[in-house]
């Protein structure tokens, strides 16, 4: 199975900083890499961070704020020619078709790319691949905004030495595991549960449902951290998290992994995001993103 790990193209809020690029996040996740939120100079840090055009199978775009989908245009042109031979899928909420419009055709180009537009209207399952389910949930900004869950359904993991203990080789073993049951032996006898792996992309919101439907028991979930605690009542007003909030928020629902990202560039201490978020109960594994940064998704649950 490829490596599944999150790479984080861009950390910046509204403004980019000397340090931190707009938004963008690449996610490997076996075949599929999945691209989140292109803002502005996504193409050339997926160039620094070695994530190329044609390793893209789906981009999700959370809302059309600029420093979430200026970068879309790029990308989009990138995939045409760079001659990607598969289809890419787009989900963007449908009351932005316009800019979707405008990004996919912002220049002239030979548009040679199989871009598949899917516009997202309402919470529920977006896409079940080989490797997850997509599902969306509204989140609370001025401006409509989804949040994007991957999970991998459960599924069991089969034990070579009772195999072999009942004479199960070869095609038998699929066989086993398509049916449940061969020659007396079930399935249960030969193997034990493997649990699905989840992560979640949470970008501008407020507090709200969809932030805990999102997050609940995942094992990983990035999530915009603009404000600390002290601009509370900013970060309502302008529609986002404070990083004590995203500690609460994924304390309370079982977090494994949580990345903070998405930083005003008022703050200059990123340290403060993370001490914010550990007082807030958080006690799972913790990242303070940075630019070109890697970070594995947890292995799974025993």
């Amino acid at each position: 199975m490829s490596a599944r790990e999150l790479v984080v193209l861009g950390t910046a809020s509204q403004v980019p900083t000397r340090h931190r690029n707009h938004n963008g996040y690449a996610l490997r996740w076996g075949t599929e890499t999945v691209l989140f939120d292109p803002g502005e100079g996504t193409q050339r840090q997926m160039t620094l961070a070695g994530v190329t055009a044609t390793a893209l199978t789906r981009i999700c775009v959370t809302h059309f704020h600029g420093d979430h989908s200026l970068g879309l245009a790029g990308v989009l042109q990138r995939v045409s020619l760079d001659q990607v031979p598969h289809p890419v899928a787009v989900h963007y909420p449908g009351s932005g078709q316009e800019f979707f419009d405008r990004l996919r055709y912002a220049t002239a180009y030979h548009d040679r790319a199989r871009i598949e537009p899917r516009p997202v209207t309402g919470p529920g399952v977006l896409a079940h691949t080989a490797e997850f389910t997509l599902t969306a949930h509204e989140l609370s900004h001025p401006i409509d905004s989804f949040g994007y869950r991957l999970t991998e359904p459960d599924d069991r993991r089969m034990l070579p030495e009772r195999l072999a203990a009942h004479g199960i080789r070869g095609p038998d073993v699929g066989r086993l595991r398509r049916e449940g049951r061969l020659r007396g032996v079930d399935l249960a006898d030969v193997s034990v549960p493997r649990p699905g792996q989840s992560f979640a992309f949470i970008m501008d919101t407020r507090m709200c449902d969809g932030v805990h439907a999102l997050a609940e028991g995942c094992d990983m979930v990035v999530i915009e951290s603009t404000f600390l605690d002290r601009d509370a009542a900013l970060a309502d007003d302008y529609g986002h998290l404070t990083a004590g909030q995203a500690g609460r928020a994924a304390a309370a629902c079982g977090v494994r992994h949580l990345v903070l990202t998405h930083f005003s560039q008022r703050y200059g201490d990123p340290a403060e995001f993370a001490r914010e978020a550990r007082a807030a109960g958080f006690t799972g594994e913790l990242t303070v993103a940075e630019d070109l940064m890697r970070v594995p998704v947890p292995p799974r649950r025993a």
